[in-house]
């Protein structure tokens, strides 16, 4: 915060760093909870694009860094020299985990609301926090010591309310430090939740050019729903073999490639129905379905209700 403001001009009062009109408008605003434990609030539109580089510690998970990205335009990131990888889809949002031996790049779009979030921890804290008697191999990599990991959710409903009641609450009251660390303890246990709930596997070490690989390889698999997946063509893609392309995949994302596909398909015709504008038929053909009752059961089994009725819930 204190490099981005003299970079900007501006200057950090207070934890708060005001955009200047000439770069935009908005701001950074950094709580500290601790010398372990920090959030980092960037709510702003700029003028120009924004490009933030991450740099690794070089001291492996020393310190675990929570992204909650929560727009709703697209986001754009990279850990390598690569050209950027847009990595939302549509309105999802995402959430990152990761640990700070990865470099990564992020570009944020001009004249569009940013939105994001970023808590740091270290590992101690973080597994005093969770105080989880028998953690899942997901929550040992991420609270233990010198491992190298990096793990994306999907950002739920609940998840982007409570960032935006977080956007709003008033720091001049006397206890909004206090009020904001419960707000960033409900976060924290609503993403690790779900990371709790991943099956245990064995981890495999990733480092920024694998991390490079995978989104390149989740753009491929969403750039096209109308077409399923090629394991082997996709391997040959991420210079890996089948199977560390198949194992890394589903500990990054928390699913396997096909049924990451199938559910990003599922995504884009829910998002396509509620648009009214197609046919059932015509969103079916459209994501590569011969079968429209195949289609029917399989978009029921996602949401509950077959694709008509989803229309017009």
């Amino acid at each position: 915060m204190t490099y981005f403001a003299r970079h900007i001009q501006a200057t950090v009062q207070n934890g708060l760093l005001v955009i200047p009109d000439h770069i935009g408008d908005g701001y950074i605003r950094k709580l500290v909870f601790g010398p372990d434990f920090k959030i980092t609030i960037h709510r702003y539109v700029l003028r120009e694009d924004l490009v933030i580089k991450r740099q690794t510690s070089g001291l492996g998970n020393d310190l675990i860094t929570v992204f909650f990205y929560s727009n709703e335009q697209a986001l754009e990131i990279t850990f390598n020299d690569e050209p950027h990888v847009q990595f939302s889809h549509r309105d999802e949002s995402a959430i990152q985990v990761t640990s700070n031996d990865l470099s990564s790049t992020i570009r944020f779009p001009a004249h569009q609301l940013i939105h994001y979030v970023v808590v740091a921890i270290k590992p101690p804290r973080l597994k005093d926090l969770l105080a989880v008697s028998e953690p899942n191999s997901v929550l040992q990599t991420i609270t233990g010591s010198g491992n190298s990991f990096l793990f994306f959710e999907s950002m739920a409903a609940e998840t982007k309310l409570l960032l935006k009641n977080m956007a709003a609450i008033d720091m001049n009251d006397r206890l909004s430090n206090f009020y904001m660390q419960i707000k960033v303890q409900e976060l924290l246990y609503l993403v690790f939740h779900k990371l709790s709930l991943r099956e245990n596997a064995a981890h495999q070490t990733i480092n920024s050019a694998d991390a490079e690989r995978l989104l390149s390889i989740r753009n491929e698999i969403i750039s096209d729903l109308s077409v399923p997946p090629v394991i082997r063509e996709l391997a040959q893609v991420a210079a890996m073999s089948e199977t560390k392309l198949k194992q890394l995949f589903k500990q990054t994302f928390g699913s396997t490639i096909y049924n990451y596909y199938q559910q990003a398909r599922m995504e884009e015709a829910a998002f396509l129905l509620k648009q009214g504008k197609h046919s059932v038929g015509e969103v079916g053909y459209e994501l590569g379905f011969s079968n429209l009752s195949h289609f029917s059961r399989i978009f029921e089994k996602h949401y509950g209700l077959n694709p008509k009725r989803y229309s017009y819930s």
